[in-house]
């Protein structure tokens, strides 16, 4: 079949609580985030792998509790008193390791926080532990901080996960798409989201609807 135009639709994460889907991977993870005004020292490190939910839990939380949300590379520059007016979430931690200006804002930042009593949410792959920050100081505050993982997806997660990114997409594929792909993917929340793109893809480029046929096409030329 001939390729046709196609317009791509913007791509707008659902980020509410009501869009998040709890499981056994993510329920402890959730239940902090909703009791997070019973924090130890008032911070939560959250750590999981891409695309696992931080960033929906962090906005969640932000919702809940007035947080301002920024990624950890943006804090030089930034204003820390104003910032430490509110509660804060930092993201992406880890991506400061090598950087010693923006670690030494965030351990100002930190402290600050517990100054005033205003609760941090820290965000990062892997334990807090190995986030590997060059700043003693400021890794072990880090370190310190209860730690929740989001963990790999189950069979229920997945479903969850392939159908929200579907609709983030405005898409909604036929009823046998989704079983069908959680049997023949790699169980990681990236795998999903490259699934759901090349499909979606696919199908605007070839006007077709988004079907079990058309999900057997890719992924049997990918096992090929």
């Amino acid at each position: 079949m001939p390729q046709q135009l196609s317009f791509e639709l913007p791509v707008k994460p659902a980020l509410g609580r009501g869009d998040f889907f709890v499981s056994p991977a993510n329920a402890l993870a959730v239940a902090m985030i909703d009791l997070w005004n019973s924090w130890p020292e008032g911070k939560l490190a959250l750590s999981g792998p891409a695309g696992s939910g931080k960033t929906h839990l962090t906005h969640v939380w932000a919702a809940m509790s007035g947080a301002t949300i920024l990624p950890a590379a943006a804090l030089p520059g930034r204003d820390l008193a104003a910032l430490a007016a509110g509660p804060v979430a930092v993201e992406d931690v880890p991506d400061i390791a090598d950087d010693g200006a923006v670690q030494t804002a965030l351990f100002h930042l930190h402290n600050l926080l517990r100054a005033a009593s205003r609760p941090l949410l820290l965000t990062g792959r892997g334990a807090p532990a190995h986030w590997g920050l060059g700043l003693p100081d400021l890794q072990s505050r880090v370190s310190a901080a209860h730690h929740c993982a989001l963990e790999p997806p189950d069979d229920s997660l997945l479903a969850a996960v392939l159908a929200k990114l579907f609709a983030d997409r405005q898409v909604t594929p036929r009823p046998d798409v989704i079983p069908y792909v959680i049997t023949r993917m790699d169980r990681s929340f990236a795998a999903a989201a490259e699934i759901v793109d090349r499909l979606d893809r696919v199908a605007l480029a070839e006007s077709r609807a988004l079907s079990r046929p058309l999900a057997v096409r890719l992924l049997d030329a990918d096992a090929a």
